[in-house]
């Protein structure tokens, strides 16, 4: 049984890695000749766009995938009209465009920021006075870790995004005062079976996740369940397989939606060593129609990002119950060469085991013990 899979990065990297026990093969698509899966499979190297690349690709698959979201809508409908490919085009749609997304949210009844949308550049004052001081203008699409944003909080800020307005969509989205940022993973089968993970703490520096905790501390009763409801309608709404991915922004003892990610996750890592069965399983499982495994964690995980540069591996697992994880990335500045898990039986030992990671994780970039300041405060 051959899974394809669009896109060759460390996403797909990992769920390959979690199909192989369960006897399935791989073939991926990526324009890249140096994608990571070419270590681990079969890789067509040919772009997204190419036609002919993409029918020979179709050949023997059982089901298609993707693991992340800027894949052409019409490559994955040019696909799915070859092979079955899960989640749907429509999802991809649905999370490509910032627009269609806060809509999406809004029709479900899914509470999000205050927004206003900008089609054309003419319309950016008449947006910042509905949405006002301090705020968020992103484009419509692409643009992730931070990219294609523009933050403004003061007039010397808004003259510097009107400078630099490109001719695309934009949103413009109100500056939440947020307590904390929180995910949570949803897994909808093709048979309509749905689970989920716990809520997960998130830290980001630079657009950039940092480090997630799972499950989330000090998560008040019924929140789970209310993120649980808006992830469920969502997949639900969408006819859904496989994992997705709702961020959140935590306001007092009220979430608010902020963006779908339709694919496994960065901020699911942490399920590889920490929940009875990985998010990279379940969404295997899910777009074949398997039964979901269990979402039970196990102790409380702390994932961190490895970004621009590697640590000593001996130096990394000498901290008690660690993992690493190396997507063989060759270095530069904000990109994301592997992740380290580390897992205890209770959260403050968690946090002890954090501080004994080595040096590199303690200078200041990787943000630490500022994050953990921060969780900490939060518990209080």
């Amino acid at each position: 049984m051959t899974i394809g899979i669009l896109g060759g990065g460390q996403l797909g990297y990992m769920l390959a890695l979690a199909g192989y026990p369960l006897g399935l093969r791989f073939r991926f698509l990526d324009p890249s000749p140096e994608a990571p899966v070419g270590r681990i499979a079969h890789r067509v190297t040919a772009e997204f766009t190419d036609d002919q690349a993409l029918e020979k690709f179709a050949h023997g698959l059982e089901v298609a995938t993707y693991e992340f979201e800027n894949v052409p809508v019409q490559t994955a409908r040019f696909l799915a009209e070859r092979v079955p490919v899960y989640p749907a085009p429509a999802a991809l749609e649905e999370a490509q465009d910032r627009r269609r997304e806060k809509r999406l949210f809004q029709r479900l009844g899914i509470p999000t920021t205050d927004f206003a949308e900008i089609s054309e550049r003419e319309e950016f004052d008449a947006a910042l006075k509905q949405v006002g001081l301090p705020s968020v203008l992103k484009t419509c699409r692409l643009g992730y870790d931070g990219k294609g944003q523009w933050l403004m909080r003061t007039a010397e800020d808004v003259d510097r995004a009107r400078a630099e307005l490109p001719s695309v969509p934009l949103i413009l989205e109100k500056l939440v005062a947020f307590s904390r940022e929180l995910s949570i993973l949803g897994v909808r089968s093709r048979t309509g079976e749905t689970v989920f993970y716990p809520l997960v703490e998130n830290h980001h520096r630079g657009g950039i996740l940092r480090l997630s905790l799972a499950p989330a501390p000090q998560i008040a009763p019924g929140l789970q369940q209310t993120a649980e409801e808006a992830t469920r309608r969502i997949l639900e709404e969408l006819d859904y397989a496989g994992v997705i991915c709702l961020e959140l922004f935590q306001v007092g003892e009220k979430l608010l939606a902020n963006e779908i990610a339709p694919r496994v996750h960065n901020s699911g890592h942490w399920s590889i060593e920490g929940a009875a069965t990985s998010q990279f399983e379940n969404h295997l499982r899910a777009i074949l129609g398997m039964p979901l495994g269990s979402t039970a964690t196990v102790g409380y995980s702390a994932m961190v990002n490895l970004i621009g540069e590697l640590p000593e591996a001996a130096e990394v697992l000498r901290t008690p119950n660690t993992h690493l994880h190396l997507y063989g990335k060759s270095p530069r500045p904000g990109r994301k060469l592997g992740h380290v898990t580390v897992r205890a039986d209770k959260f403050e030992k968690l946090q002890q085991r954090l501080a004994e990671l080595p040096a590199f994780f303690q200078r200041p970039e990787y943000f630490l013990r500022q994050a953990l300041a921060e969780t900490l405060a939060n518990r209080a």
